[in-house]
């Protein structure tokens, strides 16, 4: 071979640390006859490059006569010669000197690397995907180590955890109530403390224990206490942030009751979790029932099946018979709607009426599970066709009076905020810190007291077609204060430990004519329809009105929808709005008709604007629809207008307060702050809406001034000239009265009604319902008006509670609001005024049917007789004279023939 041919290739001499190391290392010995060099080649062959290697030249030969040390001598001497411990890219390029990329080891592949890794992850001489992906015996270490590690876990938490001692169960403290002075109210909420007693098993009937398992857990005698399922998603349920599910086993739910600790969280579902495993590992199925039903809360204060025993039946729970049980099994679902007495002051749609129907639904629906379940034979069930109802509730006597009513309301408050439950209400601990002023809480019970001293006697005096008026009337009332929406002061009924419902709140009573400022705040606000444009029409295109807009106020004048074509009532008859009292105004201002209680006006008034914008301004003020307050029914119905809806008392206080407020509303609140073991777990943060113009409620509230100072609330003036606003309310067949008004400082609602609210059943155990009763003879007047007893009410306690404080003044309105329309009447042509002394009186048209009632002279005074030196019209936006025109005379006779009764509509007020 040519000498050429046996050249060794030129490569840069290596430098750095690793070429001095190299440099200093001894010269390798020659191998042995037959064994390859350690570059690769074959002994003897006079290139230092193996045959077929795309990296060029590993390494010079060995030298001749040098010593052969072996296979890994030669490993090290080519690595060290020809790469792999520096990085590709690095001196000697790929596979070069220096190179630990892909070329390493003489180009035949990567290194591996110096020291072996513990964990080799991400996984070496792998590429791509496979890098990343871990080994079999990788996935089987660490699955090993999870559950073996989930096992450790669960092996501490069932050694650390306790069986539940039901002696130590339900340990209750009481709740301290605190007036808005700081003072307290009242110490109560913990009566389970000794409204429970433990007992055995043999003590608890049968036909308790087979109820609550057909109806709780049909599997309890058999299964091991858990269910994976109930827990899943209870755990499901708390990681979305929704409404958590309790355990869904009896076995559960007994450990449930036992936990101090209500709290949803993780932590806790974690503890009971391996409490119920342990407790249905170790203890008989007989103690966890008589555990369970030992420590359930049935409502009424009661926890335990004697306690309820003796609550709900007075007898001890021995003495149960099967259809009793199955009655008090329906309340483990929830006393609040399973309750009989009902429960409005938690839910308002808790009512009585309501429970007593969930409750013997479930009654029934438990026997016939029994049956199905073979715990009760078909003719044992056949027995029960009567449903057993309960004993009226039971009240302690610290909360008689108004203090029961002021306890329930606060409890409402922080269940319904979702700041704690009804069973850790029930167990106690808290400090709950109100708005309620005791002085004035006494005043106004003192007004309502006063009236019905003086005029309600019940038992004969005021008859009426043999029925005695003056039985089942009942008052309610509510104060708030219209800067932040504190309530200062509520009248729930006339004792608390006698009368259940708390008339402040929702009490199904319509409100009449004192839901008309939330259609003149729609009418200001969104304006009137433009027949040209269709139903649904932007403000923009509305034209908003003023409070001297015209309508017609004859009484069972016809009501035409927006577009000027006759309304039609479900029946398909033309509606024709009756006036309270039969009061006939050819034409009045919207001024006048809210100081005379006009319905026929704001009736048109509501149909023009649309009803659904007059609901929305009565949620604006603060109003709030219900299931059972009907301030959803407003399409179709154009009496809606005028209160056919049946809002609380202490919502109409603060949605006044909303005018009272300039416009802004603010939610009424009774409670200030809740603690509880020291730390402040919910504190009250004004947060307020605006809901109107300031400008149209100054507007409104100087109506409603005008309403107490000439119109239908005169009874309500206040002494001293005290500004006040205020209307009054009357519904049909004289079945409710209010009045609501306010001052700069407080807004107050009163109202008065004739109602058995106590539940009754017929003989087939079918729920009575108990309608409100007419008025007509109550308290020896003719008529109850919004005016009568209500304003005098409201009067007596305004003097009271305001005493001492200055008169503030009502802001006035900063301009005007709307434009003067005519409304369902027309704008009469002016006529040039006669000058000459002989003129004579102008003749009109008498009308063919005489008005029901005398002409009504407005009271800013008398109209201007003769030939006035200056006098303005309506329709003459020039004129800046203060006397008060003509009414323009009406030659339309009234609509002939019977109108159509719309049997919810409220006649005025």
């Amino acid at each position: 071979m040519s000498e050429h041919r046996r050249k060794l290739p030129q490569t840069p001499p290596p430098s750095g640390r690793a070429a001095a190391r190299r440099g200093g290392q001894q010269p390798t010995p020659p191998p042995p006859a037959g064994r390859r060099a350690a570059g690769g080649s074959p002994l003897g062959s006079p290139s230092g490059t193996p045959t077929g290697s795309p990296s060029g030249p590993v390494g010079p030969p060995r030298p001749a006569g040098e010593p052969y040390q072996g296979r890994a001598a030669a490993r090290r001497a080519a690595q060290g010669r020809g790469g792999g411990r520096r990085a590709a890219g690095g001196s000697g390029g790929p596979g070069g000197p220096g190179s630990r990329g892909p070329a390493g080891r003489g180009g035949r592949g990567p290194a591996r690397p110096g020291k072996k890794r513990f964990i080799d992850y991400p996984r070496f001489g792998k590429e791509g995907w496979r890098h990343w992906v871990p080994s079999w015996r990788q996935v089987t270490a660490v699955c090993v180590g999870f559950f073996g590690a989930l096992i450790g876990v669960v092996g501490v938490a069932y050694a650390t955890v306790s069986v539940p001692n039901v002696n130590l169960a339900a340990t209750a403290q009481n709740n301290v109530y605190y007036w808005a002075d700081g003072s307290q109210m009242i110490a109560t909420g913990g009566e389970n403390s000794v409204n429970r007693q433990i007992i055995t098993i043999d003590e608890i009937p049968k036909g308790m224990q087979n109820a609550v398992v057909s109806a709780e857990n049909k599997t309890f005698w058999t299964d091991k206490g858990v269910d994976p399922m109930g827990i899943t998603r209870a755990f499901y349920n708390m990681a979305r942030g929704g409404e958590t599910q309790g355990g869904s086993t009896i076995t559960q739910q007994y450990v449930k009751n036992t936990r101090l600790d209500q709290q949803q969280t993780f932590s806790r579902k974690f503890k009971e979790l391996f409490i119920s495993i342990k407790v249905g590992a170790t203890m008989k199925k007989s103690d966890i029932m008589a555990g369970y039903l030992n420590t359930s809360y049935f409502g009424r204060g009661a926890y335990g099946i004697q306690a309820a025993a003796r609550t709900y039946y007075g007898v001890d729970a021995v003495k149960l018979n099967a259809s009793q049980c199955a009655v008090l099994a329906a309340l483990l679902k929830g006393p609040t709607y399973f309750d009989p007495a009902g429960n409005p002051s938690i839910d308002p749609s808790a009512t009585a009426a309501n429970n007593l129907k969930n409750s013997s639904e479930r009654w029934s629906w438990i026997l016939d599970q029994e049956v199905k379940d073979g715990r009760m034979t078909a003719a044992e069930r056949a027995k029960f066709t009567k449903y057993p109802m309960p004993e009226a509730p039971k009240k302690n006597a610290q909360m008689a009076g108004q203090i029961g009513y002021l306890v329930d309301l606060a409890q409402h408050s922080v269940i319904n905020k979702g700041t704690l439950t009804q069973d850790q209400l029930a167990k106690g601990g808290y400090q709950i810190y109100t708005t309620f002023q005791k002085s004035k809480v006494n005043a106004l019970e003192a007004a309502v007291k006063k009236v019905q001293k003086q005029y309600i006697k019940p038992g004969g005096k005021h008859v009426s077609n043999g029925e005695d008026m003056d039985k089942f009337v009942q008052f309610g009332g509510a104060s708030v204060n219209p800067k932040d929406g504190a309530i200062e002061a509520v009248y729930g009924g006339t004792d608390y430990t006698k009368h259940f419902t708390n008339n402040a709140d929702e009490t199904g009573a319509q409100v009449g004519s004192t839901f008309k400022p939330f259609v003149l705040a729609a009418a200001m606000t969104h304006g009137i329809r433009d027949p040209k444009l269709g139903r649904v029409q932007s403000d923009d295109s509305r034209q908003k009105v003023s409070p001297d807009s015209w309508f017609s106020g004859k009484n069972k004048q016809q009501i035409m929808d927006y577009n000027g074509k006759p309304w039609y009532n479900n029946d398909g008859q033309p509606w024709y709005q009756p006036n309270d009292d039969g009061d006939n105004l050819p034409k009045v201002t919207l001024r006048t008709a809210l100081d005379k209680s006009l319905n026929a006006p704001f009736v048109q008034l509501g149909v023009d604007v649309g009803t659904d914008k007059v609901h929305d301004a009565a949620l604006a003020a603060g109003l709030v629809a219900s299931s059972q307050n009907a301030l959803n029914d407003y399409q179709n119905s154009v009496t809606y207008s005028i209160g056919t809806s049946s809002p609380s008392a202490i919502r109409m206080a603060g949605a006044y307060s909303t005018f009272d407020n300039h416009g802004v509303q603010n939610d009424p609140y009774s409670v200030t702050k809740v603690v509880h073991e020291g730390q402040v777990i919910y504190h009250h943060e004004l947060k307020s809406n605006p809901a109107f113009d300031a400008n149209v409620a100054d507007t409104i509230t100087g109506m409603l001034t005008d309403v107490i100072k000439k119109g239908t609330g005169t009874t309500a003036q206040l002494p001293d000239g005290r500004p006040a606003a205020g209307k009054t309310g009357t519904t049909d067949d004289n079945k409710s009265a209010w009045f609501d008004g306010y001052t700069p400082q407080l807004s107050t609602s009163i109202v008065m009604f004739r109602r058995d609210d106590q539940t009754h059943t017929d003989k087939a155990g079918k729920v009575l319902n108990n309608p409100f009763l007419k008025m007509y003879g109550t308290g020896g007047a003719a008529k109850i008006h919004g005016n009568s007893f209500p304003a005098q009410i409201w009067k007596d306690y305004m003097t009271t509670a305001l005493n001492g404080q200055p008169q503030a003044q009502f802001q006035q309105p900063s301009g005007d609001v709307g434009q003067v329309v005519w409304g369902n009447v027309k704008s009469p042509t002016p006529t040039p005024t006669d000058t000459t002394p002989t003129a004579t009186a102008p003749t009109t048209t008498p009308m063919t049917t005489p008005p029901t009632s005398p002409s009504w002279t407005p009271p800013t005074g008398p109209t201007p007789t003769g030939t006035p030196t200056k006098q303005c019209f309506p329709w003459d936006p020039s004129c800046n004279s203060t006397t008060t025109p003509p009414t323009p005379t009406d030659t339309a006779t009234t609509p002939g023939g019977q109108p159509t009764r719309h049997t919810k509509g409220p006649t005025g007020g």
